[in-house]
């Protein structure tokens, strides 16, 4: 970094230190209130150097998660709570419509016992259950990784391979497309039917559709939370025969009701009215 560089930075440092201070002077005005706020200085994305993630605007990232260093996310992914995906040493590409779920952590490899550098590569429609690990990998598109599944350095999981919950996989291993592996060390247990490649990539499109929500609620100001409060408090739903005995007829607010691909059964029993 050239001198003019750390100037810059330097005076953007001084910008900040002086925005938190008069956050934190407006937090001490607002009294008690301050205390009802979910207020979190948690940094979703952040630079190593001159790596700089590019995450999409139509990817929803939850507020808990952490992408760091060369990380690229496509259209329509999600990256869930509490998940930490780090391109520090080497990068990571997340493609189109994929969900990685919940606490789990996707990193890349330097070096390792075989020589190869290895960044980690996933690909479109690919579900990632929670508490997953994925290290220096290659998980091409409608792949499905089980929750809590491990695979190492080097491992190729084909287009619609699954990788079992709990599995762990070795290191340059390959699952075939149409395959199951699951177990430690994971190995070939049967193949895939037609029902679940189909769940595959029904899975994907319900994890985009529900990411619309949640990005939808985190956008929302402490205000607007505050109110919705108020009337999901008085419109909780009771027991129909406790409501026929008072006399009374409860209907949700539009603003309170999810859509309808957030909910399919919904839609199915609307159906069948």
């Amino acid at each position: 970094m050239g001198t003019l560089g750390k100037a810059i930075y330097t005076v953007g440092f001084w910008i900040r230190e002086t925005g938190q201070a008069i956050d934190r002077l407006g937090s001490r005005l607002q009294g008690n209130y301050y205390f009802q706020e979910q207020l979190s200085r948690h940094r979703t994305l952040m630079n190593i150097f001159d790596k700089a993630p590019a995450v999409d605007k139509d990817a929803f990232v939850a507020p808990s998660a952490s992408i760091i260093g060369d990380v690229q996310v496509g259209r329509g992914s999600s990256i869930w709570y509490g998940c930490v995906l780090r391109g520090d040493v080497n990068s990571i590409s997340v493609g189109s419509g994929t969900n990685i779920q919940d606490n789990s952590l996707v990193h890349v490899a330097k070096s390792n016992l075989s020589g190869k550098v290895l960044p980690t590569i996933i690909g479109d429609n690919v579900t990632v259950g929670h508490s997953a690990v994925i290290h220096g990998c290659t998980v091409e598109d409608e792949a499905f990784v089980g929750m809590g599944a491990t695979l190492l350095d080097g491992v190729v999981v084909e287009k619609h391979g699954m990788v079992a919950a709990g599995a762990l996989v070795r290191q340059n291993t390959r699952i075939p497309a149409g395959e199951v592996w699951g177990g430690n060390p994971a190995r070939f247990l049967r193949k895939l039917t037609d029902e679940e490649i189909a769940f595959i990539s029904q899975s994907a499109t319900n994890y985009t559709n529900l990411a619309q929500v949640h990005a939808a609620e985190n956008a929302k100001p402490f205000d607007e939370i505050e109110f919705e409060k108020l009337l999901r408090k008085k419109f909780a739903r009771r027991d129909e025969e406790y409501d026929s005995m008072l006399g009374v007829v409860r209907e949700t607010p539009p603003e309170l009701i999810l859509p309808d691909n957030i909910l399919p059964d919904k839609a199915t029993k609307d159906s069948q009215k």
